[in-house]
């Protein structure tokens, strides 16, 4: 049976002329995420050599145009440089903006204060919560990725719509949490990793042939049990109370490189704090680890 509806018509969202300002990691990809989904990249700006391969390698065909004369040309204006030299690039772009112009910013760091020169301009701050590679790698990796993002309420659609449009799940982060939102990420993924290189250094001086294969299913299996079930999931000989266990420990890590052993130390006190707080271990049994910790301490600093 033949309806007697007219089939509903779906009106896509404007596409916008966008300039990609920093064709770094982050920068080359998102532009490709966008182009993708019929926005025209109409040129990007790019510094070094290795930001220009990647522009041709993710952007092909898109040209690299001075920073200024991008933003003239352009209805969003992609800005993906580093923390540091953010707010000296939007000053620099000040007298080339106009009104009503979109512009984004990936830092996780800042919101949008720092676009504040820009006047009249819808300002968006959209951090994509994940490690770039700055390949066609990134553009899967996009799909259901997290993206931290403050924006005036309302410019909110339009953010939204543009995240998910690159495939990724708007967060909402208030503008004075900004700073506290980027460290924790950079505590949990940066540390994470040197956690993890420390852990591949000891086992390597253990005579491991392989490291990573022996460490990953622990380490990934610590790692989803603590995401799912927090201080809960804390094991080991800290969390037990085993105090000879980890006076070996710190025996054996004084020949280690520098920083292993300090890191051990500084972490088993916080997971010893931890382990208190959540009452998996009473106090008496966390006394002489204490203890054991505090006289660590003062002799690697009696040492240094």
């Amino acid at each position: 049976m033949t309806s007697v509806y007219p089939a509903a018509v779906v009106t896509p969202p404007p596409r916008l002329r966008v300039g990609v300002i920093g064709s770094g990691r982050v920068g080359a990809v998102l532009g490709a995420a966008l182009r993708r989904t019929g926005h025209p990249i109409v040129g990007c700006a790019a510094r070094s050599d290795l930001s220009r391969v990647r522009a041709e390698a993710l952007l092909p065909g898109v040209p690299i145009v001075p920073a200024g004369q991008l933003v003239e040309e352009c209805d969003l204006v992609l800005l993906a440089v580093p923390d540091d030299r953010l707010a000296q690039v939007v000053d620099d772009l000040a007298h080339h903006v106009r009104a009503g112009q979109i512009v984004m910013h990936v830092s996780g760091h800042h919101g949008l204060e720092v676009l504040s020169p820009l006047v009249g301009t819808l300002p968006i701050a959209a951090h994509p919560v994940m490690t770039f590679t700055g390949t066609s790698l990134d553009l899967d990796r996009l799909e259901d990725c997290p993206f931290g993002v403050t924006a005036p309420e309302p410019v909110r659609p339009i953010a939204e719509a543009l995240v998910v449009e690159m495939g990724g799940d708007p967060v909402w982060v208030d503008e004075g949490a900004r700073t506290t939102y980027h460290a924790a990420l950079a505590h949990g993924a940066n540390h994470l990793v040197t956690l993890v290189a420390q852990t591949l250094d000891l086992l390597a001086a253990a005579g491991v042939a392989d490291p990573a294969r022996l460490a990953r299913p622990l380490l990934t299996a610590a790692l989803d049990n603590a995401l799912r079930e927090g201080d809960t999931a804390l094991t080991g000989p800290v969390a037990r109370g085993d105090v000879a266990t980890v006076s070996a420990h710190l025996a054996d890590l004084a020949d280690a490189d520098s920083g292993t052993r300090e890191a051990y130390l500084v972490l088993a006190r916080v997971t010893l704090d931890r382990a208190l707080a959540s009452g998996m271990l009473t106090a008496a049994a966390a006394e002489p680890i204490a203890r054991l910790l505090a006289n660590a301490d003062s002799g690697s600093k009696a040492r240094s």
